[in-house]
């Protein structure tokens, strides 16, 4: 008995050491790199805050970064979850071809970011892209100049992560909305025949819990946008769609500063951390 009760222990081993090995050592090595001035080929130096330090009050890149990166989190976040809730209460009922539509339109969910970067920049292409050839067919003479624009580029790269990451908010607020009770819609149907009062009063609240947990994951996921941006427009015109993912890959995988990268990521989960419980602590306040 007692060596089958220790045979179980093999069967977990594999995942603690991949924890270990993958996680929590990067994780605490990291941590350890960003009190050091540490680049490849040269002896660490112990320089305590510096590295933070001057990425928060030296550092113009870091802010031009995180400007950039705070603009495509808000467009993102708000356009994907938004259409995804609008194509969830279309789609939360008996229609024709939803099987095909659903298979459809996850499409881009599944699909390599950097793959999808690439198929954007071929879309948006300035010359023989589809988006300008279809302007031409329609009489504008002078298009926009996707990516040798500042604000031309950054759209461009909001409307390749909305096409991707739609499909997930639209599969999680479907699930939300077929999981909610339909005795409160029968009874609230009784009371009203406005759809704007059932929504506002029943199924927005009830779908509160949902909407907070798909806008916290698109939020994460948005932060570390990296794939589209650098497949597309590599961080330019100059660094106008240079995200704090891209800065930080910069660092630490073109220059080599691998203290300095660390020190930038640090900042990141930091800022991460206090957005995600802010968020939780407002869905606490609402369920008090």
């Amino acid at each position: 008995m007692p060596e089958r009760s220790r045979v179980k222990y093999l069967f977990v081993l594999p995942g603690i050491i991949w924890v270990l090995c993958f996680t929590i050592f990067p994780l605490l090595y990291s941590l350890r790199l960003a009190f050091f001035h540490a680049r490849l080929g040269k002896s660490e130096t112990f320089i305590w805050l510096e590295n933070f330090r001057r990425a928060l009050f030296d550092d113009y890149r870091f802010w031009n970064s995180m400007g950039v990166t705070v603009f495509f989190v808000v467009c993102s976040v708000v356009c994907t979850v938004s259409l995804g809730l609008a194509l969830a209460l279309l789609f939360n009922r008996p229609l024709r071809g939803q099987r095909l539509f659903r298979a459809l339109f996850t499409t881009p969910l599944f699909t390599a970011p950097i793959a999808l970067g690439y198929l954007g920049l071929t879309i948006f292409h300035e010359q023989v892209g589809a988006v300008n050839t279809v302007l031409f067919a329609l009489g504008i003479e002078h298009p926009p100049a996707w990516f040798s624009s500042i604000w031309p580029a950054r759209i461009a790269i909001v409307l390749v992560d909305i096409w991707q990451w739609t499909p997930f908010c639209f599969l999680v607020l479907l699930a939300g909305l077929q999981a909610l009770p339909d005795e409160i819609y029968e009874a609230a149907w009784l009371d009203t025949s406005s759809s704007w009062d059932i929504f506002r009063y029943i199924t927005l609240p009830l779908l509160t819990p949902v909407l907070f947990t798909v806008s916290i994951l698109r939020m994460v996921e948005a932060f570390k946008m990296l794939d589209i941006p650098f497949s597309m427009t590599s961080g330019g015109p100059g660094a106008a769609t240079q995200t704090y993912s891209f800065y930080i890959y910069l660092t630490g995988l073109r220059n080599f500063n691998a203290g300095y990268a660390s020190a930038l990521a640090y900042i990141l989960l930091f800022v991460m951390l206090l957005i995600s419980l802010s968020f939780f602590n407002r869905l606490r306040q609402l369920y008090e």
